[in-house]
C-alpha cells in the first residue's frame, strides 16, 4: 500500500460519465452491485451487495452509523418576497441552528425568513452574518414544536448531483433501516444497501453488529477549495460511541477479530475516539478529523463504502485506507464496468 503523500487536490480528480451518477436507488437495497477490493492485490471480483454474507466471517464486528437524516432542506421566501432556501446543519442547546442560506448575500442579520411546505409554515430570524466565507449562518425559529414542524415543512436534503426534486419516497429511501438518532443532513450512504433481512442473516452467521453515531453534516460534504489539501479544515461534526459499543470493538481488537466499518462516517468516529493503544474510548464529542494519505488506521480493518465524488474528503479517506494507486485503478475499472456512483449508487468492500 502506497504511503507517498498525495497532498494536491488535483491528485483526487477523475473523469466520470454523467450517466453513471445514480439518480434513484436500487429496487431492493442489497441488489446494488459490489466491488471487492483487496488493499494489497487490487480488484478481487464483482457481485451484488448480498455477497457480504459470504465475504464477512463469523467473529467480525460490523460497525454501522445509526444517525438519522432530518428533512433539512427548507424552501421559503424573504421579507422582500424573493425566494429563500435553508439547509439545516446542526442544532445547538439554546435552540438555534447553523444553516446554509441561499441567496446568502441577500439575507442580512436580523432578517426574517418564512419557510412553507406540507401545509405548514415556519418562520426564522437570521442572527449573524456569513461566517468564515462558508455561507453558514445562525438562525432561530419562532414558536413551539419546531422539530415537528421541520419534519412537515422540510424536504430530504438530496445531494446537488441528484438533479431531480426530492420525492416522498426519498424519506424512506434516503434513510438506513437502522437509523435511530436524528441529526444528520446527509445519509451515511454505504448503510443504505442493508435491509433487515440481510442484517439478520449476518447476525445468524456470527457477525457482531454494533452502532456508533456520527451526525453527517457540513464537515463531510464541504468542498475542498485549496490545491494544497493540508490547508483544508473540516467543520466539526457530533459523534457518540457508547460504552457498550466501545467494549465490543475493543474485545474484537484484543482477540484479533476484524472491525469492518460501514461508511466513511463510521471510520471517522472510530478513529477520532481511538487512543495510542488501538482502543476505542466511549465518548460523546465532536470531531474535525481529516483523513488523507498517508494515515495509520488504529481501529478499522475493513471498509464498506460507496464510490465518491472527485476531489472530496471522502475520496481522500478511502484512498488512505485502500492505497492511493490501488483505489485509482479500482475507480477506472468501476467506470469501465459501469458501476453506479455516489449516494444512491453501488458499493465496494475493501479488505
Amino acid at each position: 500500500m502506497s504511503v507517498e503523500p498525495k497532498n494536491k487536490l488535483s491528485d483526487y480528480d477523475y473523469d466520470l460519465p454523467e450517466e453513471l451518477i445514480a439518480e434513484m436507488p436500487s429496487a431492493k437495497r442489497p441488489e446494488a452491485r459490489l466491488m471487492r477490493l483487496s488493499r494489497t492485490e487490487g480488484v478481487a471480483g464483482h457481485g451484488s451487495f448480498f455477497d457480504v454474507r459470504d465475504l464477512l466471517r463469523a467473529g467480525d464486528v460490523l460497525v454501522l452509523n445509526d444517525t438519522k437524516v432530518i428533512p433539512a432542506r427548507l424552501l421559503g421566501a424573504r421579507k422582500s418576497g424573493g425566494k429563500a432556501e435553508a439547509l439545516l446543519l446542526c442544532e445547538f442547546e439554546d435552540g438555534t441552528w447553523d444553516a446554509l442560506l441561499k441567496p446568502s448575500s441577500r439575507i442580512s442579520k436580523g432578517d426574517p425568513v418564512l419557510f412553507e411546505g406540507g401545509g405548514e409554515s415556519l418562520e426564522a430570524v437570521v442572527l449573524d452574518d456569513s461566517r468564515e466565507g462558508s455561507g453558514t449562518r445562525r438562525i432561530r425559529f419562532s414558536g413551539t414544536d419546531v422539530k415537528e414542524k421541520i419534519n412537515r415543512v422540510g424536504q430530504m436534503p438530496l445531494p446537488p448531483y441528484i438533479r431531480r426534486e426530492a420525492r416522498p419516497s426519498d424519506r424512506e429511501d434516503y434513510q438506513t433501516v437502522f437509523a435511530r438518532h436524528e441529526g444528520a443532513v446527509a445519509a451515511p450512504t454505504a448503510g443504505l444497501h442493508f435491509d433487515r433481512e440481510l442484517l439478520e442473516a449476518l447476525r445468524v452467521k456470527g457477525i457482531e453488529i454494533v452502532t456508533v453515531t456520527l451526525h453527517t453534516g457540513y464537515g463531510t460534504f464541504q468542498p475542498v477549495n485549496a490545491e494544497d489539501i493540508l490547508e483544508h479544515r473540516m467543520f466539526e461534526e457530533a459523534f457518540e460511541i457508547t460504552p457498550e459499543s466501545a467494549a465490543k470493538i475493543n474485545a474484537a481488537k484484543r482477540e484479533g477479530r476484524r472491525v469492518i466499518a460501514c461508511g466513511t462516517t463510521s471510520v471517522r468516529a472510530l478513529e477520532a475516539a481511538a487512543d495510542e493503544n488501538r482502543r476505542v474510548r466511549h465518548e460523546r464529542s465532536r470531531t474535525a478529523l481529516f483523513i488523507y494519505p498517508p494515515y495509520t488506521f488504529r481501529i478499522v480493518d475493513g471498509l464498506i463504502t460507496n464510490f465518491h465524488l472527485p476531489k472530496s474528503t471522502l475520496l481522500m479517506l478511502v484512498s488512505a485506507f485502500a492505497g492511493y494507486e490501488n483505489l485509482r485503478q479500482a475507480y477506472r475499472i468501476a467506470v469501465l464496468e459501469k458501476y453506479r456512483f455516489y449516494s444512491y449508487g453501488d458499493a465496494m468492500l475493501i479488505l
